[in-house]
């Protein structure tokens, strides 16, 4: 068994619509960034990769203009991570992740995320637990600047 360790964070811009664990959440703003800026798939794939020894998501899919991964559907990258890790032996045996975002309220949204990533991963949705919480208006999250996730990876 091995775990590895994942964190990301995006900004919350005007125009851009909210992708959060694969799923869009009706909200007034969204994350800006080279892909579709889901915070959570990135940190998931960030611990996944971390578990293996493996870098980061940054390594395996550059954020370079023009690329193949420009404005992707991060759930495309999930996917390719667990291809990736499967070619060294490795299998997924849970991913325990939590977003911090001021708002919206993620709670109603969490179930629909476990079902889709735990679908991307190939595995039970009882194996990717997700959780919310806020900074208490506390630094960038708390003034609504931006959403970051954290997360962790078990492999076998």
């Amino acid at each position: 068994m091995r775990i590895g360790f994942g964190y990301d964070v995006h900004q919350l811009v005007t125009g851009r619509p909210l992708i959060l664990g694969g799923i869009e959440i009706p909200h007034s703003h969204g994350l800006l960034g080279h892909s579709d800026a889901d915070v959570l798939i990135h940190a998931i794939c960030d611990a996944i990769l971390g578990a293996a020894c493996m870098r980061d998501i940054g390594y395996h899919f550059p954020p370079v203009k023009g690329n193949e991964y420009e404005n992707i559907d991060s759930k495309v990258l999930l996917r390719k991570t667990i291809q990736l890790i499967s070619e060294k032996g490795y299998t997924l045996g849970n991913i325990d992740a939590t977003v911090c975002a001021e708002q919206p309220k993620l709670n109603p949204h969490i179930p629909q995320m476990q079902a889709v990533l735990a679908d991307c991963m190939g595995v039970s949705p009882d194996q990717v637990s997700i959780k919310a919480t806020t900074t208490e208006t506390l630094g960038f999250t708390g003034r609504r600047e931006g959403i970051s996730a954290y997360a962790v990876a078990l492999i076998n």
